[in-house]
């Protein structure tokens, strides 16, 4: 009994063995269905940097179906307005050939390949032209104008296959939605075929009984509604694509908070540059307050924390303009100058705060503030034209 169980257990085990042996074989790893982009961690939206350098590389936000639509549509009413015409000219050219064809020899005669080329130009030119012109425009209206071939660069490692980047592809968001594109497609070139031809049937059918003519424009007719109205629902097609197409490039460009950082050092200066900067603009500031300062009518301040300096010329300004601002050193710096070159110091302290948030050096006063600096202005007018004459003297 015990050397039957025994048996049947390693039995039962090879064959457990054997069967997950197959199903390993069988399987196809999950990752391989897992989006290129996808990558854990991607939760920032994709910087300016960024954006600005995939369009230099040709990666932009564009949706083919408007560029598809537009120049199916374009050439197709083109088409309407120039049957007359393209049929004239068809029947010319049968005529031209039939009225010659004893008289011709194509192995001899080169003559006829440049008539034909001929006609062959004048029908179908302005239609081509037409469709470059309405693929151009559709491009040009979704990424601007735009040149660069990295896009059509050889790339050696795309030839090589890759099953996994394959059924990533396939078994994807964007596999999803181009399936389910393709297939609205498809219905909607059907409903459209379907209820043309089912409000015609009754002409269709009546066209063994009648003649050539009748019969060509007929059908011609009905190709070109069909036309027109399928290229005119993809066109609305396109709107929902474009927003997808949108959607779908900032989510594969995300980026990392780590890809931020390495951008920030990028593209940023070194921080003992910033502070070499920043030294040599202080410098530089602090030699225009010696010139800024002594022009000013009045220094506003809250009284030690802030100093701004203003300055009104009714015959050069529309308002007092602030020609020094400064806070903590800056503002004992403002103050000393202006101390030195009796420059009137009034202490304000919601005007000095209001001021420092809401201008910078160069700048106008708001308008809210004119009443309450004109005041101000006012009292210190006298002291001011006092001290310019004894400095002009």
């Amino acid at each position: 009994m015990r050397e039957q169980l025994t048996v049947n257990s390693a039995g039962a085990s090879s064959l457990f063995t054997d069967h997950c042996s197959l199903f390993t074989a069988l399987c196809i790893h999950l990752q391989w269905f897992a989006d290129d982009d996808d990558t854990p961690g991607k939760t920032e939206e994709p910087t300016e940097h960024k954006l600005q350098r995939l369009r230099e590389e040709g990666q932009v936000v564009k949706s083919q179906e408007l560029v598809s639509a537009l120049s199916l549509f374009l050439p197709a009413l083109l088409i309407l307005f120039l049957a007359p015409y393209m049929l004239r000219t068809c029947v010319e050219m049968v005529r031209f050939f039939f009225l010659r064809v004893t008289e011709l020899d194509p192995t001899k005669d080169r003559i006829i390949v440049v008539i034909f080329f001929r006609y062959l130009i004048r029908l179908a030119l302005p239609i081509l032209i037409v469709a470059l012109v309405s693929a151009l425009f559709s491009n040009i209206v979704q990424v601007g104008f735009l040149f660069t071939t990295k896009p059509i660069t050889p790339d050696l490692s795309r030839v090589l296959p890759r099953i996994g980047q394959y059924f990533r592809r396939i078994v994807s968001v964007d596999g999803f939605y181009n399936f389910i594109k393709s297939i609205i497609k498809m219905a909607i070139i059907g409903g459209v075929a379907f209820f043309l031809i089912r409000s015609d049937i009754n002409k269709l059918l009546n066209l063994q009984k009648a003649g050539l003519w009748l019969g060509f424009t007929t059908v011609a007719s009905l190709a070109i509604r069909m036309l027109l109205i399928a290229a005119f629902l993809m066109l609305i097609l396109a709107i929902p694509d474009y927003m997808f197409q949108r959607w779908r490039f900032r989510e594969r460009n995300r980026m990392t908070k780590q890809e931020i950082k390495e951008e920030h050092k990028m593209y940023e200066a070194d921080p003992q540059i910033q502070g070499r900067i920043r030294s040599r603009f202080r410098e530089l500031l602090k030699q225009n307050l010696n010139t800024a300062v002594p022009r000013a009518d009045v220094v506003i301040t809250n009284p030690t924390h802030l100093a701004i300096a203003l300055e009104y010329d009714s015959r050069t300004m529309r308002g007092p303009m602030v020609t020094a601002i400064g806070a903590d050193e800056m503002s004992a710096r403002i103050r000393q100058i202006a101390q030195d070159n009796e420059v009137p110091l009034v202490e304000n302290k919601p005007l000095a705060w209001a001021l420092f948030r809401e201008t910078d050096v160069g700048d106008t006063i708001p308008d809210a503030y004119f009443n309450t600096v004109a005041i101000i202005l006012a009292r210190v007018w006298n002291l001011n034209e006092e001290r310019r004459r004894r400095m002009s003297a």
